[in-house]
């Protein structure tokens, strides 16, 4: 089974302030949990960056993975053509303003490139066990940074 599923979430303390990504990656029977932390950083980043820690983390190409996120932010970026409408506009968004995180969208475009990923939109704190597993690993990866301080 050529299969990846992966779970994602961020979390920020303030917005912009201390912001925390965790991601849970799933093959067959293994699991693996990342996570990790920006001290001054925007929630949007870290729902971003949570995807692209975990495609990072893939060490296959030519698979399908699912990427289950609670960020509309996100999901509909891929879904709705977002990127697509960007790139033909030279990185403008319908405001004719440039498109924010434009460097985490330019890594995912390349990442997402390498599989056949789906990107699958997830209720955030509604009881999905590996969505809250994910805001939590987040959380940690925030408080981690108020103890190296």
């Amino acid at each position: 089974m050529k299969k990846i599923i992966i779970y994602t979430d961020g979390a920020c303390s303030g917005n912009p302030g201390p912001g925390g990504w965790g991601a849970v990656l799933l093959h067959g029977r293994n699991r693996k949990e990342i996570s990790g932390a920006e001290v001054l950083t925007t929630n949007q980043r870290m729902e971003l960056l949570a995807v692209v820690k975990a495609l990072e983390a893939l060490k296959v190409t030519g698979w399908d993975v699912e990427i289950h996120s609670d960020s509309a932010y996100v999901v509909n970026a891929f879904t709705q053509k977002w990127l697509d409408k960007w790139q033909q506009n030279g990185w403008k968004n319908s405001k004719k303003e440039d498109v924010a995180n434009q460097d985490l969208w330019k890594d995912l475009l390349r990442l997402t490139a390498l599989n056949r990923v789906a990107m699958k939109k997830v209720k955030g704190h509604s009881g999905d066990e590996l969505n809250e597993r994910c805001d939590q690993l987040a959380r940690q990866a925030i408080g981690s940074l108020d103890q190296q301080q």
